[in-house]
């Protein structure tokens, strides 16, 4: 009789758990997708792509990716798989780029790209998968139209690689952006010798040998030492250097501009802001249908005989206080659309950068502007006619 009343002390010890309801499985699919689409990141998608079932079918749907690429390894690399040739600059190792060569070391998204087990990516090369990646200097490498593949709907798409292919000094300004179809549509840089502080402005200003003239008076034209100190050989060096990037860069878009039909925007950037390629709906429809003209031994996108207008200040004055010293803004477009939309010409300029580097080019575009061309001789080489005059 006692026992049938003694309370049953294993219930109190090892209560029964509560009935749980994971309010997470509440949200709807569609409210999921708009998160992962703020999320963007192709790495931390692909980690979330392991956390369920559920978000391993809805993360392929998302529209609003970016994948940040954190090394860039030449073909000779990928071929010999010794590793990156520390021996070349960043600028001679990009244009040796073939698409597989762009590649991400990626953590966490064996399931992404394909029915595979989770890849666990250390130093040492050791992993679970199927090879789909390559492996240099003993860590394995996916290209950005790997991890792409298994996403359906992608319509913005952004690729950040990890610095600007033009290896400048530190004190230098160079900034172009670049807008392409089947060839290149336009494109501006901005660049300047140097980024002062306001407060040294004076000191640099009273300086007898001072560059590009900063130290005489501005009266709106190019000063007569802009062509014998080397300015002008500068510029064309930036241009050139400028339009080499934009066109190694769209290049090395086709896989993925072909494979994924539903592109509304495509930007390849990189981490320092140097460098700009952007496409729109428009553009990317017209390369999927135009064929590309493309040098396939130096792995650039063929660009055409170009017009060019300049404009020039000996320093400019930037809304945060700093000032640029031989500040210069080149607007490009193809000869054959010379004429075409001139009223829209200021616009395309003033909007291609964001502040305060926008307030630096509608301040240089109401300077004196001069023009001049270039020719693209096969190759990806370009000629230019150096003389500028005065429009």
């Amino acid at each position: 009789m006692m026992s049938s009343i003694r309370p049953d002390l294993t219930t109190r010890i090892h209560p029964e758990p509560p009935h749980t309801v994971d309010h997470f499985d509440l949200l709807p699919d569609s409210l999921l997708l708009s998160i992962f689409n703020i999320i963007g990141d192709v790495k931390t998608l692909g980690r979330c792509c392991v956390v369920s079932k559920r978000f391993q079918t809805l993360i392929p749907q998302v529209e609003n990716v970016v994948v940040r690429v954190d090394c860039v390894i030449s073909d000779d690399d990928a071929t010999s798989a010794s590793g990156t040739d520390k021996s070349r600059t960043p600028f001679s190792s990009f244009f040796r780029l073939v698409v597989g060569g762009i590649v991400k070391p990626i953590q966490a998204i064996g399931q992404f790209l394909g029915h595979k087990r989770l890849l666990t990516v250390g130093t040492n090369g050791n992993s679970d998968g199927d090879g789909d990646g390559e492996q240099l200097g003993g860590v394995t490498h996916h290209s950005p139209t790997q991890v792409l593949k298994n996403f359906s709907d992608i319509r913005f798409l952004k690729i950040e690689l990890p610095s600007g292919e033009l290896g400048i000094e530190d004190d230098v300004l160079l900034k172009w952006r670049a807008d392409f179809g089947s060839t290149l549509d336009n494109c501006v840089m901005l660049g300047a010798c140097s980024v002062i502080d306001k407060q040294n402005m004076q000191n640099l200003a009273s300086s007898e040998n001072s560059y590009d003239g900063i130290g005489g008076e501005d009266n709106g034209s190019i000063p007569e030492s802009f062509y014998t100190n080397g300015g002008l050989k500068l510029r064309v060096v930036w241009t050139i250097s400028s339009l080499i990037a934009a066109s190694a860069r769209h290049y090395l878009l086709q896989p993925i501009i072909s494979e994924h039909k539903t592109l509304d925007s495509l930007v390849l950037t990189d981490a320092d802001g140097q460098g700009m390629l952007c496409m729109n709906k428009e553009q990317l429809e017209e390369l999927r249908v135009k064929p590309l003209s493309a040098s396939s031994a130096s792995k650039r996108t063929l660009v055409p005989a170009l017009n060019m207008k300049l404009w020039y200040a000996p320093y400019l004055e930037l809304p945060d206080g700093r000032v640029l010293k031989g500040a210069t803004l080149v607007a490009i477009r193809p000869s054959e659309q010379s004429g075409q939309k001139e009223g829209s010409d200021g616009s395309w300029v003033s909007s291609a950068f964001e502040e305060p580097y926008g307030t630096a080019v509608r301040m240089l575009v109401k300077r004196r502007t001069y023009s001049t061309f270039s020719r693209c001789q096969g190759q990806g080489v370009f000629s230019f006619d150096l003389e500028l005059e005065d429009c």
